[in-house]
């Protein structure tokens, strides 16, 4: 759910949808159709004059709506264009992650908004946030080409080390944009939640990755959300967040009444199946809300914690399951045969940690997506299929106009699969493998093995240690450690202190 409030470009959109409803239904009398481009008079910033700048509302396949804006002055020339998303900010960030296989892989689309940032992972270089894009990745690495090489003439004569690096970069970026250096990666990190890469129902398993995450106070404060200053209380009577006035928009979210915070969790000793209470900051409006909490123990798996939000203000609603104990010396990979609706119903506990793959239904989740989950396979199943149609059509299922017939084909194809796995009609395998076996699929036979499911032991690649931060954990040992960094400190200050006193 967004978060409350609308951005301008949502007003545009609502205001310019509104006009092209009216261009439909009343064709002009001469029979030639209504403009659907708006154009607006606007100040050039170069020469200052007047200038024109042109609206086209457009609906992205796989996406969503945007507008695309183009300025042209005829008075000194100067002509610009950029996109914004036609919608509001979503409640969390989202990253995408894409490897580039094949010098096809340069013609995916890309939505690059001007909150985002863009970065080629195999030469560390990243373009910070900027004006919104509508290209191609190709586009993309052309662009970052021809603006490192405008001053390179200069560069050569005053600073020829830097220039010399520059033209290293210069010839990777070329090579990488004609197809010549593959494979490599590339990544959109919009804290706005509204960047995007063009997936493909071909894609392997690893090659587009899209991670959401919840916003930093910082990320929160440059998206305009929040304008709290140093020093400001963090509890729960600070006072209300300033938002920037295109984002007030109580008319479509009223205010919900105060009452006070609950915070039953430091009271009493936790209890399992007891819904514990307490405060927390909407991710969505950043305005106080209420979390609940609730300790389940799963038999012949471990304790987890079921945890939802609600927040009053907006309407944002969130849950997830965490798994508490120590990590393990291995990760898991539980192997699934679902052959009836019998299977559909086992409980199903999918950490954050877990991929998860069907190798009949052409389906695969990577970690991150989805975050935890714990229900059945049957909704587990629904879950991910009503995700992936509305990244695909959109909001409104019929809406497939700019989809050629080939593809819409091919994922319609893929969605009739997953529907007949749902009803129970396709017998297909479940995959999921953990890394931090946090994971759990319910056995019909426990304590005995079941015929249906493989539960398998692994040991983690060192990839995966990296990824999981376990390589730099010292559980042994440490307080040595912090002994001798005690000891360094305190002999670095007193040589310190006699550098600074006065020689007799």
């Amino acid at each position: 759910m967004s978060v409350p409030g609308k951005s301008l470009a949502k007003d545009l959109f609502e205001d310019m949808g509104r006009k092209v409803q009216e261009a439909s239904a009343n064709m002009a009398a001469d029979g030639e159709p209504s403009k659907l481009v708006e154009e607006i008079d606007s100040l050039c910033m170069n020469c200052h004059e007047d200038g024109t700048t042109k609206l086209l509302l457009t609906r992205i396949p796989y996406f969503r709506e945007i507008v695309i804006m183009s300025f042209d002055c005829p008075h000194c020339g100067f002509k610009n264009s950029e996109i914004q998303p036609a919608g509001e900010i979503q409640p969390r960030g989202a990253k995408y992650t894409f490897k580039l296989e094949t010098a096809e892989d340069l013609n995916r689309q890309v939505i690059k908004s001007d909150t985002s940032v863009f970065r080629v992972e195999d030469i560390d270089l990243e373009i910070p946030p900027g004006r919104g894009q509508l290209t191609n990745v190709e586009g993309i690495l052309r662009m970052i080409h021809g603006d490192l090489e405008q001053k390179q003439d200069e560069r050569r004569q005053l600073v020829p080390e830097v220039a010399a690096k520059i033209e290293a970069v210069l010839v990777l970026l070329q090579n990488m944009f004609e197809g010549q250096q593959l494979p490599f990666t590339v990544s959109v990190d919009d804290a706005a939640g509204n960047s995007w890469i063009q997936p493909s129902v071909n894609d392997t398993a690893g090659k587009l990755v899209k991670h959401d995450y919840a916003r930093t106070p910082e990320q929160n404060e440059a998206l305009g959300l929040t304008a709290q200053t140093e020093g400001a209380p963090t509890s729960t009577d600070a006072p209300e967040p300033v938002l920037r006035p295109e984002y007030q928009a109580t008319q479509m979210y009223p205010q919900a009444p105060e009452r006070p915070m609950v915070n039953n969790v430091d009271d009493d000793e936790i209890i399992e199946n007891q819904v514990y209470s307490f405060p927390a900051s909407c991710p969505g409006c950043t305005k106080p809300c209420t979390t609940n909490m609730k300790m389940v123990n799963i038999p012949y798996f471990k304790q987890v914690v079921l945890m939802s939000t609600v927040c009053d203000h907006c309407g944002y609603r969130s849950n997830e399951v965490k798994t508490g104990g120590e990590v393990p010396d291995k990760g898991r990979r539980i192997t699934l045969k679902v052959s009836g609706k019998e299977d559909l119903s086992r409980d199903i506990l999918k950490a954050e940690s877990c991929a998860m793959r069907c190798p009949e239904l052409n389906l695969q989740v990577e970690p991150g997506t989805l975050g935890g989950r714990f229900t059945t396979v049957e909704g587990l199943l629904t879950n991910i299929r009503d995700d992936l149609r509305s990244n695909i059509y959109g909001d409104n299922d019929t809406n497939h106009d700019s989809i050629d017939a080939a593809t819409k084909a091919r994922w319609d194809a893929f969605f009739a699969q997953i529907d007949s796995a749902i009803a129970g009609t396709t017998a297909f395998t479940i995959v999921l493998e953990d890394p931090l076996a946090s994971s759990y699929v319910q056995s019909f036979a426990a304590p005995e093995p079941d015929a249906q499911m493989t539960v398998e032991d692994y040991q983690r690649t060192d990839e995966e240690e990296e990824d999981l931060g376990l390589k730099d954990i010292k559980v042994e040992g440490y307080e040595n450690d912090a002994d001798v960094e005690m000891q360094e400190g305190e002999k670095e200050k007193e040589e310190s202190r006699k550098r600074k006193e006065p020689t007799q």
